[in-house]
């Protein structure tokens, strides 16, 4: 006789009880009784784990969102920040990584229901509130520090979104990490540690020619351009 499948945690549980309903009855239309009931438990003991039914779609980002704070909090001085923020940004990707079906049939609802995308946006904005925090505390000794830190946070999240919404789009078919990796790497290239700006702020200006021409102030406009243009010829 075989033996029964052991149940699954009860926060499991409410999860994959919620999704089911709403995959198959829409989100709108299915409420916390209706979860409840379906997973077996107490209207109590959903509230235990999820404040709202909105929590119940986004399970894992509160634990998503400590980890990357003890991962910057242990960060070293020598560590590369903006390195740093980026390997941040990738603990959110294993996230996803690690239950692609699941992923992808959340970023489906909150495709479908405004108020799941709004919250969404808050819950990205709590990830770049974070880096953005660390940020500012490894540029204070820059002038503009904390509006450093606020665009490279903005941008890794951009970055690292862009990535992972093209592989959820695709059904979360294959491994994202490399095309996450080749966004964060095109943050990493703009933002060193040692510039001034995106992309460096002075490389443009060092590989550019500069021309000097000394004239009288009388002579004619078009012979200073011809002088320049000769200049210019001669390079």
């Amino acid at each position: 006789m075989t033996s029964a499948q052991p149940k699954p945690p009860m926060r499991e549980a409410l999860v994959d009880a919620a999704f089911e309903l709403f995959l198959a009855r829409g989100y709108e239309q299915t409420t916390i009784d209706d979860i409840v009931t379906l997973a077996g438990v107490g209207r109590r003991s959903f509230f235990r784990y999820f404040p709202s039914k909105e929590d119940v779609v986004f399970p894992d980002h509160e634990r998503c969102l400590a980890d990357m704070t003890e991962f910057l909090a242990a960060s070293a001085d020598t560590d590369d920040p903006v390195a740093r923020v980026c390997d941040a940004a990738r603990l959110v990707l294993r996230m996803y990584a690690e239950k692609p079906a699941f992923s992808v049939q959340r970023y489906g609802l909150t495709r479908q229901v405004p108020g799941l995308r709004t919250y969404e946006v808050s819950v990205v904005w709590k990830y770049e509130r974070t880096l953005a925090e660390y940020l500012r505390v490894r540029f204070a000794d820059r002038p503009d520090g904390k509006l450093r830190a606020n665009v490279l946070a903005a941008s890794v999240v951009a970055a690292h979104n862009h990535a992972l919404r093209d592989w959820l789009r695709a059904g979360g078919e294959g491994d994202p990490t490399e095309a996450v990796d080749q966004a964060l790497s095109f943050v990493r290239q703009t933002w060193s540690p040692d510039s001034d700006g995106p992309g460096g702020g002075h490389a443009g200006a060092e590989s550019e020619d500069v021309v000097v021409v000394i004239t009288k102030r009388s002579t004619p406009m078009w012979r200073v351009v011809r002088e320049v243009e000769s200049s210019l010829g001669e390079n």
